[in-house]
C-alpha cells in the first residue's frame, strides 16, 4: 500500500537559471520558442553561426509557433546538446504571453518525458514575471503519477530531472529569486496532482489529514485534526452526515501559516470528498469512475498552504480541509433526514449527491468565526458548472469584491476563470417546509444555487459579512482527455497558482 512518505518524495525537477550565450551550456535538449508566425525566438546572445544554423534548421523542419506545437530533433553542430525542442508561443500581450510563455515551457517539458534527464530552456523571457513562468512551465510539465506503479514505471517515462532557463544579464538577480518562487509553486502543484491522482482506497479522510500533518513536519505550518469525536463535540452535522455511510470516518483538517506582523488573514476552505458514490442517492456506475477527484479542493488548499509558507508571504493563511467518503450504507445519511450543521442551522438532505456544500458548510462557518479578511473556498462543486463554462474554466461566486480578487488573481496566475452571478430569485428555491434550509434548489442554475446555499454560512460580525468567494472548479480540476500544454491527464492541479496569487496579493 502507498505510504505518506512516498507521496511525499515523489519526483522533484530542479529549477536554475544561467546567463550562458546559446549553445555553450551542455546538456540533453536545448528547448527554443517559435513565434506565432513561424519564426524562430532566439536570443540574442547566440552566435551568429549557431543561430543561422538553429534558422536554417527550423525552416526545414516547417516548425509551428501554435500552442501545444512541439518539434524534437537532434541537434546541429556548435550546440552542445544531443536534441533541439521547438515549441510554439502562440499570440498575446501581456498575462496571456506570460501564460502562453507557461504553457510553451510545459509543453517541451512534457515531450522530453523519457527522453532527455536534462533541458536548457532559451524561451524568449524580458522580465522576471517571464522567467517565473517559463520556470513554472517546466516543474509543471515534469510531471509523471508513478505512486502506485509497481512495474511499468521506468525510465522511459521518467520526466525531466533538471532544467535550466537562459536569461539576460541584466535579469540575472531577479532571475534566480523568479525560479526560485517557480519550483514552490510547480512543488504544489504536482502535490496537488498526486493527491487526486492517488486511488480512493489510499486516500481516505484519514490519510490525507495524515498526510498534511506530515507535509507539515519540519515547516512553521500548525495543523490541527478534528475526527468524529471533535466533530460530534463541535456539531459538525456537515461532515459527520456525509461521512457516517462510510467505514472512513470524516476530519476536518486546519492548517495555518501565520508570520510574524502579518499583513492580513486570508482563510481557504477545500472540499475534500475522497470518494463520492452520490450515497443513497446513488451515482450511475459511469460517473462514478472519476469522483476520487472530488478532493481536488481540499488537496489544493493543502498545498497551498505549504507553499505559503516555503515562499514566507507576509499574510496569514489558514487552510481547512472538509474531508469525508460520501458511501451508501445501512448508516448512510437517508434523502429526507435533517442535519444540524456546525452554524447551528438544519439542512433537509433531498438529494445525498449534493454533499459537497454540507462538508463546506461546516468548514466555511468554522473558518468564519475567526473573521479572516478574505474567506474563499475552492471545489469541485457541480456538474452545472462544466455545463456553462466547458471543462478549463471555473466559475467564480461571491461578493462583488472578494470575487474581483479572486478572477484577478486566475487572470495573473494564467488559470481562466469566469465571473457568475448570485441570482436573489433562486434563493427562495432553499427553503425547506422542514428544516432552515434543503440542500437542494432549483434544477436551472445549478452552479448559482450552490453558491447561494453555501453564502448562507458566511457568518457575519458586528453586523457585516466576511468578505467571501467561491470557486466551483468541477471541470478545470481534472483532465479526462488528452495532456496539453502543461497539463497532465487526470488530476490538474488547477487553484493552486490562483490562491497563492491571492494570497500574495494580499500581502502587499
Amino acid at each position: 500500500m502507498t505510504t505518506v512518505q512516498e507521496i511525499l518524495s515523489t519526483h522533484e525537477v530542479r529549477l536554475d537559471t544561467t546567463t550562458k550565450p546559446l549553445g555553450e551550456s551542455a546538456t540533453d535538449a536545448l528547448v527554443l520558442g517559435v513565434s506565432h508566425d513561424g519564426a524562430l525566438a532566439v536570443p540574442a546572445d547566440a552566435k551568429a553561426g549557431v543561430r543561422r544554423r538553429l534558422e536554417a534548421f527550423a525552416q526545414r523542419a516547417h516548425v509551428s509557433g501554435a500552442l501545444d506545437s512541439v518539434t524534437v530533433a537532434p541537434a546541429p553542430e556548435d550546440v552542445r546538446a544531443s536534441l533541439v525542442v521547438f515549441t510554439g508561443l502562440g499570440r498575446g500581450e501581456g498575462e496571456e504571453r506570460e501564460e502562453n510563455l507557461r504553457r510553451a515551457a510545459g509543453a517541451a517539458a512534457r515531450r522530453l518525458q523519457g527522453t532527455a534527464a536534462s533541458a536548457t530552456v532559451a524561451l524568449p523571457v524580458t522580465s522576471a514575471r517571464d522567467v517565473q513562468a517559463v520556470a513554472e512551465g517546466v516543474g509543471m510539465g515534469a510531471f509523471e503519477y508513478t505512486a502506485q506503479k509497481a512495474r511499468t514505471a521506468s525510465q522511459d517515462t521518467r520526466p525531466l530531472a533538471a532544467a535550466t532557463v537562459c536569461v539576460p544579464r541584466a535579469l540575472a538577480k531577479e532571475a534566480a529569486a523568479a525560479v526560485s518562487r517557480a519550483a514552490h509553486v510547480a512543488r504544489a502543484v504536482r502535490l496537488t496532482r498526486t493527491l487526486v491522482d492517488l486511488s480512493p482506497d489510499t486516500a481516505t479522510p484519514e490519510f490525507v489529514a495524515e498526510l498534511a500533518t506530515a507535509a507539515a513536519k519540519g515547516t512553521k505550518v500548525k495543523v490541527e485534526v478534528l475526527a468524529e469525536k471533535e466533530l460530534t463535540r463541535g456539531s459538525y452535522g456537515g461532515l459527520l452526515g456525509v461521512g457516517q455511510g462510510s467505514v472512513n470516518g470524516p476530519r476536518l483538517v486546519k492548517l495555518r501559516w501565520s508570520p510574524a506582523r502579518a499583513a492580513k488573514h486570508v482563510a481557504l476552505v477545500g472540499k475534500g470528498i475522497t470518494f463520492d458514490s452520490g450515497g443513497l442517492s446513488l451515482k450511475p456506475p459511469a460517473s462514478m469512475m472519476t469522483m476520487k477527484s472530488d478532493m481536488a479542493g481540499a488537496a489544493a488548499v493543502l498545498s497551498t498552504v505549504l507553499a505559503a509558507a516555503a515562499l514566507e508571504l507576509p499574510v496569514a493563511v489558514t487552510g481547512w480541509l472538509c474531508l469525508a467518503e460520501n458511501l451508501p450504507s445501512g448508516s448512510a445519511t437517508r434523502p429526507g433526514d435533517v442535519l444540524t450543521m456546525h452554524s447551528g442551522h438544519t439542512v433537509e438532505v433531498l438529494n445525498t449527491d449534493a454533499e459537497g456544500r454540507l462538508v463546506l458548510a461546516d468548514g466555511l462557518w468554522a473558518a468564519g468565526q475567526e473573521d479572516p479578511d478574505l474567506l474563499v473556498d475552492i471545489a469541485t462543486l457541480t456538474g452545472a458548472q462544466m455545463a456553462a463554462l466547458g471543462v478549463r474554466t471555473a466559475g467564480v461566486m461571491g461578493d462583488d469584491a472578494a470575487r474581483g480578487l479572486v478572477l484577478d488573481a486566475a487572470a495573473a496566475a494564467g488559470e481562466p476563470a469566469w465571473p457568475m452571478p448570485l441570482p436573489e430569485h433562486l434563493r427562495p428555491s432553499l427553503d425547506s417546509f422542514v428544516a432552515d434550509l434543503k440542500n437542494m434548489g432549483d434544477k436551472h442554475g445549478g452552479m448559482l444555487v450552490a453558491g447561494l446555499f453555501l453564502r448562507e454560512f458566511v457568518p457575519e460580525h458586528s453586523g457585516r459579512r466576511v468578505p467571501w468567494a467561491h470557486i466551483d472548479i468541477a471541470g478545470p480540476s481534472f483532465n479526462e482527455g488528452q495532456p496539453w500544454g502543461y497539463t497532465p491527464r487526470e488530476g490538474t492541479g488547477f487553484g493552486v497558482r490562483t490562491m497563492l496569487a491571492l494570497a500574495a496579493a494580499q500581502g502587499k
